[in-house]
């Protein structure tokens, strides 16, 4: 994979791709505001997939987990401008206003595709990115203009922009069945579920008498024998979106849990 990333500060870069893939399962810290300048993203979910292409702009709340698929298109790289909307800077953003967000417990992803206003702002960065000295605030003025931009063609924006409370102890056993496709560290998930590893570790033995690894091959492992079995999906898909790092990885470990590899299995549906 061929990465290249250009930075005005942290907060702000030009991020491109030049190879066929690149697949990741990420934890969203901050808030992301991303513009596409080429090539096509999926975004997986737990309760929804995104397909982002071309000129499309969005918005992915924080703390958020998902499986990230970035592909060139049409012999163009994937590049995109990203722009981190950290706690920080928003609190000072949010300071003197009178905002009180509402508190959902999830947040789905948005989009702005196309608005002028949002594209214009994210496109007037790019000459910044070649320029070898800056005023420093440049890149405040923009993240502040984007975020001034988003009140305005969002009312439903405060609550996410707005929003500083950490996780809350939640249900574990709700919270596992719905995300153990993302391969996270334990520690993440202690975090996303309001609890030390040490709580998490025990509260999960508690829950499914077992240990969070061995679970989490096994859940992975069935649902990607269903993907294969029922939905007819191709090992590579399935490989990437079930939590798997690499095909050699899924395979080995799919065929050591059912006895024949998952190229055997699209062999004998046939």
């Amino acid at each position: 994979m061929e990465y290249t990333a250009k930075y005005i500060t942290p907060d702000i870069k030009l991020s491109c791709y030049d190879d066929k893939f690149f697949k990741s399962d990420i934890l969203f810290e901050e808030h992301m505001l991303v513009w596409f300048i080429s090539g096509e993203t999926k975004i997986v979910q737990a309760d929804a997939t995104y397909f982002l292409k071309q000129g499309d702009i969005f918005l992915i709340p924080r703390n958020q987990l998902a499986t990230i698929i970035n592909y060139p298109k049409n012999g163009q790289p994937h590049k995109t401008v990203v722009m981190h909307l950290s706690a920080d800077r928003l609190r000072e953003f949010y300071a003197p206003l009178s905002v009180r967000p509402q508190l959902p417990q999830a947040q789905p992803i948005r989009t702005y595709n196309n608005h002028p206003l949002l594209e214009s702002c994210l496109a007037s960065l790019i000459p910044y990115f070649d320029m070898k000295a800056l005023p420093d605030n440049i890149a405040s003025l923009k993240i502040t203009e984007a975020i001034s931009i988003l009140r305005a063609i969002d009312p439903e924006v405060d609550d996410i922009l707005a929003n500083f409370e950490e996780p809350g102890k939640i249900d574990l056993m709700t919270y596992m069945e719905k995300n153990f496709m993302f391969n996270m560290p334990v520690e993440k998930f202690g975090y996303l579920t309001g609890r030390s590893l040490t709580t998490f570790k025990r509260d999960f033995k508690k829950a499914f008498q077992t240990t969070p690894q061995r679970w989490l091959t096994k859940k992975r492992l069935e649902l990607a024998h269903y993907h294969l079995a029922e939905k007819k999906m191709k090992p590579i898909d399935v490989c990437y979106e079930v939590g798997f790092e690499n095909l050699s990885h899924f395979s080995f470990a799919f065929k050591k849990y059912y006895g024949y590899s998952p190229t055997e299995l699209g062999l004998k549906r046939s």
